[in-house]
């Protein structure tokens, strides 16, 4: 998930006038964490809900996990989510164990505490560092707090040199570091840090490097290996249960570089070459050849040595000889991510021979001959042709909005209906949080016994949520009304330019169209983003 910048983002979110604050608990645990009991998600977790049992007022929301996360940044799926109920007013109130839980990065902890969380009226609490935000007498301002936010990070600092440090060590020992052995082999079971041979995989290095050696065209292998259902490194992994993800095992499929990165991989001469990447900035970027470790006859090796040079030397002859052509750039790709195979369901690759550019489904000549028709098309022909289709649709459903936008009468009457309905459910929500906050209080100074209080209390609650569902049903409406008004307007200005003559481009296709399909017949089926925005809009139109 990509990260939403907080840090000049300071409109306050509106926090219900209610005598409990919505309560979120967070909890991180990190890799180095992970043999340290006492930061366990599970006694992180009983601490802060005992000290819910002494906090009546401060009611649970929900409660924010990241496993396995770094507090050196906050780019993480739990704190971004609870970041995101804060602005929605969600959460009036934050608790973690102890301030290191929060984050390690002295800076950006420091702006939470210090900004963030006050510019939006959230109370902060750090249960073993007894600090409360909304007590007088706490440390907040004084030195004590950044300080300790000092040590958490130099302390997150320091283990990530250690871990880096023994890493560097285990590679010059010939120990393997990675997290999932290449193809061919796997981890011995006794050893992490050895290689073994994978008996079902070997084979099918085995046979890449001799294809190659024998100077078979990398597009070839692919369609050998594919054609001959030679198991795929992402889908061989996933049946073996090493990758889990079904994102991670791709389709299944061999491809192109796929082939070549094994082709270039040492580790199967038997020699351990690590260290060609670093981390900088919490990405993995090459490290150069200065920072290789490099120590031989560490594990039992797939293919000789005279093999896998005469791989090499065959491979950087191609590269130099295509290099004394001349490169001419390809010109943008219009269509690239939305135009697909209407027989396989693949992307279509466009490609350029003679100058003429088509699109075509790689299928028939990289998967398998049998999985796929085939479809190619011409780029001027396609673009010929969805121009046409997409004038047609234009013109027709701008016709369509002119129909329920134009009435104006019905249009005022709607609108005005809508905001009734939207005062009205404010009246009630309104209505509901006064008298519980009266029910509260006449808890406190005994009007009312516990038992008739909860009972009130759970009725309140329920219109409130009531109420609540129905406002925001009837602003999403009026919004959408708006929003489609304003698009309908947009609709007609790509309508005129191109009706004037414009050209289609990659910015209108990615705005307008959601879907190319190509069939073996070179029939052209186009789906729009903006005729599946209409009909949502006919529907809450209706309403």
């Amino acid at each position: 998930m990509a990260r939403k910048s907080r840090k000049h983002t300071m409109a306050q979110a509106a926090m219900p006038a209610s005598p409990f604050i919505s309560t979120a608990l967070y909890i991180r645990l990190s890799v180095e964490d992970n043999n340290k009991r006492g930061n366990s998600i599970e006694t992180q977790k009983l601490v802060l809900e005992k000290f819910l049992l002494g906090k009546p007022e401060l009611r649970l929301y929900d409660i924010y996990i990241d496993n396995g996360a770094t507090g050196t940044n906050f780019n993480r799926d739990g704190f971004q989510r609870m970041l995101s109920d804060i602005e929605s007013g969600k959460v009036g109130c934050v608790i973690v164990k102890d301030l290191s839980r929060l984050g390690r990065n002295a800076i950006d902890t420091g702006y939470y505490i210090e900004r963030y969380f006050p510019s939006h009226n959230v109370r902060f609490i750090s249960v073993t560092d007894q600090f409360d935000s909304e007590n007088p007498d706490n440390l907040h301002g004084g030195i004590i707090l950044p300080l300790k936010n000092m040590i958490n990070e130099a302390y997150a600092l320091d283990i990530g040199r250690k871990i880096k440090a023994q890493a560097r060590q285990d590679m010059k020992e010939g120990k393997y570091v990675g997290g999932r052995a290449p193809f061919g082999y796997m981890k011995d079971p006794d050893d992490c840090h050895k290689l073994i041979i994978d008996p079902v995989a070997a084979p099918v290095v085995r046979q890449i490097f001799q294809w190659a050696y024998e100077k078979v065209p990398l597009n070839r292998i692919v369609l050998l290996l594919n054609e001959g259902n030679y198991p795929s490194p992402g889908k061989y992994k996933m049946q073996t249960g090493e990758i889990t993800h079904q994102a991670l095992a791709g389709r299944g499929y061999w491809q192109t570089w796929t082939v070549a990165k094994i082709l270039k991989e040492d580790k199967y001469t038997g020699d351990m070459v690590q260290g060609r990447t670093k981390t900088v900035l919490h990405r993995q970027v090459p490290a150069g050849e200065e920072n290789l470790i490099v120590v031989t006859g560490t594990h039992e090796p797939i293919v000789s040595r005279e093999i896998f040079d005469a791989v090499q030397k065959y491979r950087a002859e191609v590269a130099e000889e295509s290099k004394k052509h001349p490169v001419i750039p390809y010109t943008p790709n219009i269509f690239k991510g939305r135009i697909f195979c209407g027989d396989c369901g693949r992307s279509l690759h466009r490609q350029r021979s003679h100058g003429v550019y088509r699109l075509h489904c790689l299928t028939p000549t990289r998967v398998h001959k049998d999985k796929c028709a085939g479809v190619s098309i011409s780029e001027t022909e396609l673009i010929a042709t969805v121009l046409d289709i997409l004038k047609r649709e234009l013109a027709a459903v701008l016709g369509d909005y002119a129909l329920l936008l134009n009435d104006n009468i019905q249009k005022q009457e709607k609108e005005a209906a809508t905001r009734e309905k939207i005062n009205r459910a404010k009246l009630q929500l309104n209505q509901s949080r006064e008298f519980l906050q009266t029910l509260y209080e006449n808890l406190m100074n005994g009007a009312i016994d516990s038992e008739e209080y909860f009972v009130l209390k759970a009725t309140y609650e329920e219109q409130m949520q009531a109420a609540q569902k129905e406002l925001s049903s009837y602003e999403n409406q009026s919004a959408a009304r708006q929003k489609q008004a304003e698009k309908c307007k947009h609709l007609e200005k790509d309508e005129q330019e191109l009706l004037a003559g414009g050209s289609l481009t990659a910015a209108l296709i990615e705005r307008l169209i959601e879907r190319i399909t190509v069939y073996p017949n070179k029939q052209v089926d186009v789906k729009f983003t903006f005729r599946t925005e209409f009909e949502a809009f006919k529907e809450a139109a209706a309403e």
